[in-house]
């Protein structure tokens, strides 16, 4: 009876831990969404493409310390499995309009994002709704997106002719193509994970997908 009750305890102590909404790694994702507005206008204005292209930067560098701040510090949360892959999703679709807007990144480069991107969430809001899934987050999916968030602004550095312009341009090509082709390889993996839960198989899910 002892042990029924420490194991209760244990479980009520774990749903009391994940449902935690004040956590640093939260703040931190929370930080990268209100630095989105600031590199967006940033872009937007002429003359000052550089720093907007430093500030977006620093979003995508600080990607993985929300998520490695959790998993070393025992802060791994429900809002933070939604915050992180929202920040990433946010900063990158918005960067992605105001670069398309400057001409600075082309419309059919931005469209394979945006498609992609709308179809995941999508799914993703039908599944949570109807059948409470959420899926895992893949390392693929944050390759992807690690390339992809590193390509383009490259790209822009270099259509906005800045120093290296050449070599931040044909870098960024090679790494928005890798980012491009695994992007598109996650989206496959996730819709091997959907159907495995839906059949309620072994192995999936805890939180959205990257």
């Amino acid at each position: 009876m002892d042990q029924q009750a420490a194991t209760g305890e244990a479980d009520r102590l774990h749903r009391a831990s994940i449902d935690r909404v004040a956590t640093v790694p939260n703040l931190i994702s929370l930080v990268r969404i209100l630095s989105i507005p600031v590199f967006v206008l940033l872009l937007a204005h002429h003359g000052t493409e550089a720093a907007g292209l430093f500030v977006l930067g620093a979003v995508v560098a600080t990607d993985w310390v929300d998520g490695y701040v959790a998993r070393h510090t025992g802060q791994v949360s429900n809002l933070g499995k939604l915050l992180d892959p929202i920040a990433d999703r946010l900063a990158l679709i918005s960067a992605l309009i105001v670069l398309v807007v400057r001409h600075a990144f082309p419309l059919w480069g931005a469209m394979l994002l945006i498609v992609r991107d709308a179809a995941i969430l999508v799914t993703g809001a039908i599944l949570l709704l109807r059948s409470r899934l959420r899926l895992d987050v893949r390392w693929i999916g944050k390759f992807a997106t690690l390339c992809l968030m590193f390509g383009i602004p490259s790209i822009a550095w270099g259509h906005f002719g800045f120093t290296l312009h050449r070599l931040a341009t044909d870098g960024g090509w090679v790494l928005f193509l890798t980012g491009i082709v695994t992007y598109y390889g996650a989206g496959v993996v996730y819709g091997f994970d959907i159907a495995r839960e839906l059949r309620g198989g072994p192995g999936a899910a805890g939180a959205a997908s990257a």
